[in-house]
């Protein structure tokens, strides 16, 4: 099975710099264009792919960038709990600058620094991502898209990679990157 793993395009909160986590905000323009040339450009890599499942977080993001990029309508969408964004608790909304010194280091060194209290753990991320795609791997599906978000793809990349933490923190996914692996 392929995967095509990919995080929602741009949003306001993207663009103002500020944590958006379980805020349900909508793309803004920018997102929209970011998804529909992210599909263009799969589209002209891989001429004719088709997903046999196409699946997104509950947020609104995330659902318009799969429709978008996976050439479907929102009904056709399968939503999965497991792959919202993380939960940054007291952290929702507020600017990068000024998340203070322990979010800030747990955000960039979480091999190093634990989250902070009312931030989801990256234990609890990888348990959500690899209880996701366990489940994924018993379906008989050939090519499958996956829209979420920065936070958990971090997970999900991890664990499709096999490595011992279970995240692959560093390179960042940019708005609209499509990762390709092999379930």
């Amino acid at each position: 099975m392929k995967i095509y793993l990919t995080r929602h395009g741009q949003t306001r909160l993207n663009k103002d710099k500020r944590m958006q986590g379980l805020t349900d905000e909508p793309l803004n323009e920018t997102g929209i264009q970011q998804a529909e040339e992210a599909r263009r450009k799969l589209m002209a890599e891989h001429p004719g792919l088709t997903f046999d499942a196409v699946y997104a977080s509950p947020l609104v993001r995330a659902q318009k960038t799969a429709c978008i990029i996976g050439g479907v309508s929102p009904e056709d969408l399968i939503i999965d709990e497991r792959i919202i964004e993380v939960d940054f608790g007291k952290y929702e909304q507020r600017k990068y600058s000024l998340m203070g010194p322990w979010m800030t280091l747990y955000w960039a060194l979480p091999e190093v620094i634990p989250a902070p209290p009312t931030v989801e753990t990256t234990a609890s991320m990888v348990a959500r991502s690899r209880s996701f795609l366990e489940d994924l791997s018993k379906k008989d599906y050939e090519n499958v898209l996956i829209a979420c978000h920065g936070g958990i793809i971090r997970a999900l990349s991890g664990c499709l990679e096999g490595l011992p933490r279970g995240y692959r923190w560093r390179p960042k996914p940019k708005n609209c990157e499509i990762r390709i692996y092999t379930l």
